[in-house]
């Protein structure tokens, strides 16, 4: 089998195995919310979507600062290369 490939289906066993936990975190976040709001506060469903977002950004940001440097990377090493 190809290097690549045993990563591949390596990563992919990982993310199946975490799936279960992540939704019962989502279980325990969804009571939670219901429970502040039903006793009239509503300031926690906020901070949670806020959070939701903050994870929901960080990747992306993390992948767009590898990109970055490896495209100044490889535009510097093409530029000697001349």
């Amino acid at each position: 089998m190809n290097k690549s490939f045993k990563i591949l289906l390596g990563v992919f066993t990982m993310l199946l195995v975490s799936v279960q936990s992540a939704m019962a975190q989502c279980a325990m976040c969804r009571a939670t919310v219901e429970n502040n709001v039903s006793n009239g506060d509503t300031t926690v469903g906020a901070a949670l979507n806020i959070g939701i977002l903050y994870l929901f950004l960080a990747p992306y940001l993390l992948l767009m600062t590898l990109g970055y440097f490896w495209y100044k990377n490889a535009k510097k090493k093409k530029k000697m290369s001349l």
